[in-house]
C-alpha cells in the first residue's frame, strides 16, 4: 500500500536541498537517509534521500543525484510516496493512517447515521473528515477528540458527538445580553 508522506517545496540554498511539507506522523521513519520513495508525478522518481536536517523549524532533504538549485527547483510540488505494509499500524494508540479511516461509517453517539468518510483533508491546524451524506451532500468534521469520540476499525465506524450546527441546521446562538422588548424605550445617559 502506498502512503503520501511529504510534498516537496522550494529549493533551499545552492547545493540541491529542498524544503518539505511533512504529511506523516513518523518523519524519522519515513523520511530517513537511505529511504527510497516513489513520486507523483512518477517521472521525477523514485528518489533516494541522501541527507535530512531541520533548519528554522522546517525539514530540509537532499536527494541522491540532485546537486544544485536547478535540480531541486525541478522537484517542487512533487509528492513523496512510501510503500507500507497494509497491516502496519502507527506507533501511537490514537493514530491512524488515512487508508484505515476512508470508507468508515460515521454515526452519532445515539446511532444516527451521518454518512461515510470519503477523504481526509490535512490542514495545518487539524485534520478534517470529508463525509458523504446519504443524500450525496458533504459535511466536514474536524478530527479532534472532542468531536470524534471513537474510532472502531473492527466495526468500521467513527462515532461523533457533533456540536449544534455541525451536521444540521440547529446552530445555537448564544448572546451575553438579553434581547430588548419591543415596548422598552432605549435608555439614554442623562447629563448632570
Amino acid at each position: 500500500m502506498q502512503l503520501v508522506v511529504a510534498r516537496i517545496g522550494r529549493a533551499h540554498g545552492i547545493k540541491g536541498e529542498v524544503t518539505v511539507e511533512v504529511r506523516t506522523d513518523e518523519p524519522e521513519l519515513r523520511l530517513a537517509p537511505g529511504a527510497v520513495l516513489a513520486t507523483d508525478p512518477a517521472s521525477t522518481g523514485p528518489l533516494t534521500i541522501e541527507t535530512g536536517r531541520v533548519h528554522s523549524g522546517r525539514l530540509l532533504l537532499r536527494f541522491e543525484g540532485v546537486k544544485d538549485r536547478t535540480g531541486a527547483e525541478n522537484l517542487r510540488n512533487t509528492l513523496l510516496i512510501a510503500e507500507i505494509d497494509p497491516e502496519e499500524l502507527p506507533e501511537g494508540e490514537d493514530e491512524y493512517y488515512d487508508h484505515q479511516l476512508i470508507d468508515l461509517d460515521v454515526v452519532t453517539e445515539d446511532g444516527t447515521e451521518v454518512g461515510r468518510i470519503t477523504e481526509i483533508s490535512h490542514l495545518p491546524s487539524q485534520d478534517l473528515f470529508i463525509v458523504e451524506r446519504p443524500d450525496g451532500s458533504e459535511v466536514m468534521i474536524p478530527f479532534v477528540e472532542a468531536i470524534v469520540t471513537e474510532i472502531d476499525l473492527e466495526e468500521q465506524k467513527a462515532v461523533i458527538a457533533p456540536p449544534p450546527g455541525l451536521i444540521d441546521d440547529q446552530a445555537e446562538i448564544a448572546s451575553s445580553r438579553e434581547e430588548p422588548s419591543l415596548r422598552e424605550e432605549p435608555s439614554s445617559r442623562e447629563e448632570s
